[in-house]
């Protein structure tokens, strides 16, 4: 039998202990959280399916919000022990499955129909095999596919020339001034130079970014002792104005924002941008409910809205969103340059970078 979902895009299939949900063409925020809507009615069901099939045959569009309702699925079906597959995954949405590794994460079936019309007598079993294997190989190239263009300037070449171009002169600065940091840092307390760190990128992809140390070698150990003084959900994000886990010569790199320096590297790479939204921490995108996945549509920059507006001042989560999706809206090549010149004025004002 078939039921309807909150929205008429999501049509849900129940047969013996399994249920299939068909997805609608687009999986953007508004599908994205019906999406989550649906699958939690199905868990929450008594008694609950052994078995949730998720049916992308038409599915030929998924964003950010879409990976984090997909996230949200995963996490809730794995506490009831439900498993989940994906169906007729089209190439597409496969490409953005591979790129944040939820392929791995995920039961994922190609072709079911043409799996069962390839039982062959024993004679010819080896030619079936192998037919198995070409097309098995076939579909998992369809992590080659092209990717979503979730915002326009993940898709624009000339941004991305200006990532470069500024990517190398700002790499240039960092080899020039490397030898008087890294001294100052080692001079001040015991640790590395550089600090690197996991951090989400464009679809909530995984990457290293990297910066000059300018905390304790513990820090990450003692987080937990430091009182946040974020206003919102808590570990969305952390603030601590006066964090002890900052050295001295750490609270002068990051006024000055010396400590980003490192970050062109990241940039050179694609990872991030000159300017984008803030780069989140794993443990923070966990607590993300589906909309605020929206800020991972673009690539995270090293400089951004959040960066230029007051960035030690804004104490609320809300925020942060705000100004992250407000960049999105208003996003232009001259939009970025207005960004730059404005992140430049700012740190050349006094108390007006990061704690």
């Amino acid at each position: 039998m078939f039921s309807e979902t909150p929205t008429d895009n999501f049509k849900v299939e129940f047969k013996d202990e399994t249920a299939t949900v068909h997805l609608p063409p687009r999986v953007a925020v508004l599908e994205a959280v019906a999406f989550k809507q649906t699958c939690h009615q199905i868990i929450a069901r008594t008694p609950p399916p052994r078995q949730i099939v998720f049916d992308c045959k038409q599915t030929i569009f998924i964003d950010s919000s879409g990976v984090g309702a997909l996230v949200h699925n995963v996490k809730a079906a794995k506490k009831q022990t439900i498993s989940l597959v994906l169906r007729y995954v089209q190439p597409q949405v496969m490409g953005v499955l591979s790129l944040t590794g939820l392929d791995r994460a995920l039961t994922i079936e190609f072709d079911i129909e043409e799996d069962q019309s390839d039982v062959a007598p024993p004679e010819l079993e080896h030619i079936s095999t192998e037919n198995k294997e070409n097309r098995n190989k076939e579909n998992r190239s369809k992590d080659k596919a092209p990717l979503p263009t979730t915002h326009p300037s993940v898709r624009s070449s000339v941004k991305r020339g200006v990532d470069i171009l500024g990517a190398i002169v700002g790499l240039g600065i960092t080899a020039i001034l490397f030898l008087p940091i890294a001294i100052a840092i080692k001079t001040d307390s015991p640790g590395p130079i550089l600090f690197s760190q996991i951090r989400c990128g464009w679809m909530g992809k995984t990457f290293l970014m990297w910066k000059f140390r300018s905390m304790c070698e513990d820090a990450e150990k003692r987080k937990s002792e430091i009182h946040n003084q974020i206003e919102g959900p808590v570990f969305k994000l952390f603030k601590n104005e006066a964090d002890p886990r900052i050295t001295r010569v750490g609270r002068f790199i990051r006024r000055t924002s010396l400590d980003e320096l490192p970050q062109f590297w990241n940039v050179l790479k694609g990872e991030m941008s000159l300017v984008g939204t803030r780069p989140v921490l794993p443990d923070e995108l966990e607590s993300y409910e589906v909309p605020e996945w929206q800020r991972l549509d673009v690539k995270p920059g090293i400089t951004g809205e959040w960066q230029v507006n007051g960035r030690s001042n804004i104490r609320n989560f809300e925020d942060v969103i705000r100004l992250d999706l407000q960049y999105q809206k208003n996003w232009s090549l001259l939009y970025d340059v207005k960004i730059i010149i404005k992140t430049i004025k700012v740190l050349l004002q006094k108390n007006n970078g990061a704690y």
